[in-house]
C-alpha cells in the first residue's frame, strides 16, 4: 500500500500558501535580502523555506511589485528586494481584502462555537 498523506498537514500548507504574498509584501517596505527576509518572517510566526521564497520574489518582481538590486560592498554579494510604489498600492489593497476576509472568517468561526 502507498503511504497516505496527512490531510491536516496538507490543508495547513495550502492555507499558509495563500498568505505568503501578503506576508512577503508586508516585510519589504525597506530593502531586505532573502535570508534576512526568511529570518524576519520566521520571527513573526511565518516560516518559509528558501526554495519557496526565491521563486516567489522573482515572480513578484516580474509582476512589478518588487524591485531588486545587488549589493556587492560586503563580504559576499547580496540581492536586496523592496516594494515598488505599485507593490505598495497592491499591498494596501491586499491588506484591505485580508481584513474583510479575516473578519468574515472570525464571524463564521464564532457562530460555529455558539
Amino acid at each position: 500500500m502507498g503511504e497516505e498523506k496527512d490531510p491536516l498537514s496538507a490543508l495547513v500548507l495550502e492555507l499558509r500558501r495563500g498568505t505568503l504574498v501578503l506576508s512577503v509584501l508586508s516585510r519589504l517596505a525597506a530593502p531586505k535580502y532573502g535570508y534576512a527576509l526568511v529570518q524576519d518572517l520566521e520571527e513573526h510566526g511565518v516560516p518559509i523555506d528558501a526554495n519557496t521564497l526565491y521563486p516567489l520574489l522573482r515572480r513578484l518582481e516580474g509582476q512589478g511589485l518588487l524591485e531588486s538590486r545587488w549589493e556587492t560592498d560586503g563580504p559576499k554579494p547580496r540581492k536586496y528586494y523592496c516594494r515598488t510604489s505599485f507593490g505598495t498600492e497592491i499591498y494596501g489593497a491586499l491588506r484591505r481584502q485580508w481584513a474583510e476576509l479575516s473578519a468574515g472568517m472570525q464571524q463564521l468561526l464564532k457562530e460555529e462555537e455558539s
